[in-house]
């Protein structure tokens, strides 16, 4: 009798200490999600957000359709972009992703 009671605490023992055991895994597999995913997509989107905050009047960009072009108009939550001679379009400032500028000279790091 005195054995069984002896068994059982011991059980409930080893089931906390695995519960323990699970909850500090799962704490470390957020924290690693966090460092190594979440975080560099937030200072990314935060960059890109700061670079079409900064654009204006004239200078030449790409939106994601890959259209080459040079702002015409900043309005506050549109870009009117300049593609050729009398022709223009209303983008979304979400759609510009960078100067072309920019991207060149990613081109050209690449190569090298």
């Amino acid at each position: 009798m005195l054995n069984l009671i002896f068994l059982q605490a011991e059980g409930a023992a080893q089931q906390q200490g695995s519960q323990w055991t699970f909850w500090i895994m799962m704490i470390l597999i957020f924290v690693v999600f966090y460092f190594f995913m979440i975080r560099p997509q937030t200072k990314k989107q935060k960059e890109l957000q700061k670079q079409r905050e900064s654009m204006k009047k004239g200078d030449k960009v790409v939106t994601a359709g890959g259209i080459y072009g040079e702002i015409k108009e900043v309005q506050e939550t549109t870009f009117i972009i300049t593609i050729a001679k009398d022709v223009t379009i209303k983008v979304s400032k979400d759609s510009v992703f960078a100067d072309v500028a920019d991207v060149q000279n990613a081109a050209q790091e690449e190569k090298k």
